[in-house]
C-alpha cells in the first residue's frame, strides 16, 4: 500500500466508524420505542447481532487490506451476524421477555424505560466496537497464508458448535415433559453454557485472519473483552442467577458437576457435596 492511500485510508476510517455509529444508534432508538410498546427488551440482542455482523462487513470491504481477505471477513461478518440474529429472533417472537429483562425493569422499577434507553444506546456502541476487529483482519495486506486458514478453521468450528448448542436446546425446551428441567443433551452435558463458548472461539477467527495486519490487536482485544463480558458481565452471572431462580437446586447440582464454560467431562457428585 502506497503512503499516499496509507493517508487517505486514515483521514477516511474515523468517517467510516462514526456513519456506523449513527446507524446503530438511530437503529437502537427506534427499537427502544418499540419495546416501550411491546414490553419485550429482548429485541436489543438481536438488533446487537444484525447491526455488529453489518457493520463489520461493511468495514471490511471499506478496508485497505487484501481484497479477497477483505471480502472473506465480509463473508464471515454477515454469515455470523445473521445465523445469530435470525435464531434470537425466533425466540423474542414467540416467547415473553427473557428473565434477565424482566428482573432488570423490576431492579429499575418506574426508571425502567429511561435505563433501558441508556441500554441500548450502549450497545450500539458495542455493535461499533466489536465490529473493528472485524475491519482490523481486512486490514491485513499479507498474502493468503495458513494463518488465514486457520483462522476460517476456527470461525466455522465457533459457528457449528454455536448452532449446535442452539439447536439441542431449544428441542429440548420444546419438549413438553422438559418444562423447568434442566438441560443437560448434547453440549450441554459436557458445558452448562456451551453456545457462549463456541460463541467466544469464533472470535479467535478474526485474531488469525489479521496477524499481520496494523491493527492486529484489535481482533485479540475483541476475545480478552468477548471473553470477560461472557463469564462476569453480561453472559453467564445473569443468566445462571436466572436459571438458579426458575430451577432451584436442580441447577445447583448442574452447577457443582459440570464445567461453566469450557466443554469438560462432567464429574459425579460426591455425597457431601450432595447435602450441601
Amino acid at each position: 500500500m502506497s503512503m499516499v492511500s496509507a493517508m487517505a485510508w486514515t483521514t477516511r476510517l474515523p468517517l467510516v466508524v462514526l456513519a456506523g455509529w449513527l446507524a446503530a444508534a438511530a437503529l437502537m432508538t427506534g427499537l427502544w420505542l418499540i419495546q416501550r410498546r411491546t414490553r419485550n427488551a429482548g429485541i436489543v440482542d438481536v438488533a446487537w447481532s444484525f447491526a455488529t455482523g453489518s457493520l463489520g462487513a461493511v468495514f471490511a470491504l471499506a478496508a485497505d487490506g487484501a481484497w479477497p481477505r477483505r471480502l472473506v471477513v465480509a463473508i464471515l461478518a454477515a454469515a455470523w451476524g445473521v445465523r445469530l440474529g435470525v435464531h434470537l429472533w425466533t425466540r423474542v417472537a414467540r416467547e415473553a421477555e427473557d428473565g434477565r429483562y424482566r428482573q432488570m425493569r423490576a431492579d429499575w422499577g418506574p426508571a425502567a424505560d429511561r435505563h433501558l434507553l441508556v441500554f441500548f444506546q450502549i450497545q450500539a456502541l458495542w455493535a461499533v466496537l466489536f465490529a473493528l476487529p472485524m475491519l482490523a483482519a481486512a486490514g491485513n495486506a499479507a498474502p493468503w497464508s495458513a494463518w488465514d486458514a486457520l483462522g476460517v478453521l476456527l470461525w466455522l468450528i465457533g459457528l457449528a458448535g454455536e448452532t449446535i448448542a442452539d439447536r439441542q436446546l431449544a428441542a429440548f425446551r420444546a419438549a413438553p415433559g422438559n418444562r423447568g428441567r434442566v438441560c443437560q443433551v448434547g453440549l450441554w452435558r459436557y458445558s452448562r453454557h456451551p453456545n457462549y463458548f463456541f460463541e467466544w472461539l469464533h472470535w479467535w477467527g478474526y485474531a488469525a485472519l489479521g496477524l499481520h495486519a496494523p491493527l492486529w490487536w484489535l481482533p485479540l482485544a475483541a476475545v480478552v473483552a468477548m471473553g470477560y463480558f461472557i463469564t462476569r458481565v453480561t453472559g453467564i452471572p445473569p443468566t445462571e442467577a436466572q436459571a438458579v431462580r426458575s430451577r432451584g437446586e436442580a441447577y445447583r447440582t448442574y452447577q457443582r458437576t459440570t464445567s461453566a464454560f469450557v466443554p469438560w467431562p462432567p464429574r459425579a457428585e460426591t455425597l457431601s457435596e450432595a447435602r450441601r
